[in-house]
C-alpha cells in the first residue's frame, strides 16, 4: 500500500495533472524558449534593434540557460558571423556550401563546432552581458541549467516531465537550427533579392516566433520587425509592441519605409540615402518590372510558353546572374542570356546598377555621379521598361519608419 505514492510520484510527480494540462504547460515552455532566442538573442543582442527593461530581459536570459544551456556570447558570435560571412565556405551553417541535410539534421553539431571557434567570438561576440551572474554561472556552467529544467520537471509532473523535457532540448535545435538556418536558405519565397539565399518559409510567422520571416530578416537585419508586407505576420514583434505599451520594451529600429516621388529628373541625395537602404527592393524591382517583361516579351515573339523557353530555375536565377546555380547550369544560362541581344543588354544593366549599389566607398558623391550616369545611359538605351524603371529609381526616398 505505502508503495502506491511513489509509483504515483513517479508516474505523474507532485502535480498530478492530466493530459491537457501537460499540453499547455509545453507549448508555453517552447513558446517561450522561441521568444527568448528571437526576441532577446536574436532581436536585441545580436543585431540591437530593439531593447528590454533589465527585468524582462533577465527572464529571457535565464529561460535560455535553462531551456537551451546556450550562452548568449556565443550564439550572438555564430549569428553574426552567419549575416557576415553569408553562403561562404566561412558560414557557420550555410546549406548552399554544406548541403541542406547537414544543415537540416545535424544543425546543432555545426552550433557545436562553431562555438569552439574563439576567435570569432571574440570577434563577433563583443556587447554582451558580461555581469556577474553570466561569468560565475551562465556561461561557465551553461550544462546545468537544462539539468536544473529536468530536475524541477520531473518532480512536477514525473516520467510525463521527463518526456516534457526531452522534446524541449530538441526544439530549438530543430526549429531554429534546422528548419531556420536549413530550410530558411533553401525553399520559400523571396520578398527581396538579397546577396545570399535567405526565403521566408511562411507569410504568418507564428509558430516560431517570426523567424520564418527570414528573407525579410536579411534584406534588413537590424530592423526588430520581420514582417514587411501587408499580407505578413510576425508574432515576435506582436510581443515587443505589447511590451513597449507598457513600458518593458524599446525599439531602436525598424526597417525604413519606401517613398516613390513623382517627377525627380535627376537623381539626388535623397535617392541615394533611399537606395543604401533599400538597394535589395531596387534589384527586386528591376527584375520584375525589367527582366520579367523581357522574358514574356522573348517568349510571345518566339510563340512559346515560359517554361520551354527557359525552365523556372533558370528565370529565377536571372535575378542574381546564376549567382547559386552549378556550374554547368550557370554556363547554360549565360549561354542563352548571349544569344539574345535584349535580355544580354538589361542583364548588363542589372549588373552595372548592383555595382553602384554594393560599391564600398563612403564617398556618396561619387555614388550619385555614378548613379546619375547610370540612369542617363538606361533612358537613352531605347528600352521602354528600363526607362520606367530608370524614372522610377530617381525618385527614391525613404519615409519615417513607423511600427
Amino acid at each position: 500500500m505505502r508503495s502506491m505514492p511513489v509509483l504515483d510520484f513517479l508516474a505523474s510527480g507532485l502535480v498530478q495533472a492530466g493530459f491537457w494540462p501537460l499540453l499547455v504547460v509545453f507549448l508555453i515552455a517552447t513558446q517561450l524558449t522561441i521568444f527568448s532566442v528571437t526576441l532577446y538573442l536574436h532581436r536585441s543582442q545580436a543585431h540591437r534593434g530593439v531593447d528590454f527593461h533589465p527585468a524582462v530581459a533577465h527572464v529571457f536570459r535565464a529561460w535560455t540557460w535553462l531551456s537551451t544551456g546556450m550562452v548568449t556570447r556565443e550564439w550572438v558570435a555564430i549569428h553574426r558571423k552567419h549575416h557576415a560571412k553569408c553562403e561562404t565556405e566561412e558560414d557557420p551553417h550555410s546549406p548552399m556550401h554544406k548541403g541542406i541535410g547537414t544543415v537540416f539534421w545535424r544543425g546543432v553539431e555545426l552550433y557545436r563546432e562553431a562555438r569552439t571557434q574563439q576567435g570569432d567570438i571574440e570577434q563577433y561576440g563583443k556587447g554582451c552581458p558580461q555581469d556577474w551572474i553570466e561569468r560565475r554561472v551562465y556561461t561557465p556552467h551553461s550544462t546545468l541549467g537544462p539539468t536544473v529544467l529536468l530536475l524541477v520537471l520531473f518532480a512536477l509532473f514525473g516520467v510525463a516531465g521527463v518526456a516534457m523535457w526531452a522534446l524541449q532540448m530538441a526544439w530549438i535545435p530543430f526549429w531554429a537550427a534546422g528548419v531556420v538556418n536549413g530550410l530558411g536558405h533553401w525553399w520559400g519565397y523571396r520578398n527581396f533579392e538579397t546577396t545570399d539565399t535567405a526565403t521566408n518559409l511562411c507569410p504568418w510567422g507564428v509558430w516560431i516566433g517570426g523567424e520564418e520571416l527570414h528573407n525579410n530578416h536579411h534584406a534588413f537585419p537590424s530592423s526588430a520587425k520581420f514582417a514587411l508586407r501587408r499580407f505578413e505576420l510576425d508574432i515576435g514583434w506582436v510581443v515587443i509592441r505589447a511590451l513597449q505599451a507598457v513600458g518593458l520594451a524599446r525599439v531602436l529600429r525598424v526597417a525604413p519605409s519606401l517613398d516613390v516621388r513623382p517627377n525627380i529628373h535627376v537623381p539626388d541625395a535623397d535617392t541615394v540615402r533611399a537606395l543604401l537602404a533599400h538597394r535589395f527592393q531596387a534589384m527586386t524591382d528591376y527584375h520584375r518590372n525589367v527582366i520579367k517583361p523581357a522574358l514574356r516579351e522573348e517568349a510571345r515573339i518566339a510563340g512559346a510558353r515560359m517554361r520551354a523557353l527557359l525552365p523556372r530555375r533558370l528565370r529565377k536565377a536571372l535575378a542574381d546572374d546564376g549567382r547559386w546555380l552549378q556550374p554547368e547550369a550557370r554556363e547554360q544560362l549565360q549561354q542563352w542570356v548571349e544569344q539574345r541581344p535584349r535580355i544580354r543588354t538589361l542583364v548588363e544593366y542589372r549588373a552595372k546598377l548592383a555595382a553602384v549599389l554594393e560599391a564600398r566607398s563612403h564617398d556618396a558623391g561619387e555614388r550619385l555621379r555614378q548613379l546619375q550616369a547610370w540612369c542617363q545611359d538606361a533612358e537613352a538605351s531605347g528600352i521602354r521598361t528600363l526607362q520606367e524603371y530608370s524614372a522610377r529609381l530617381k525618385g527614391y526616398a525613404l519615409q519615417p519608419a513607423r511600427g
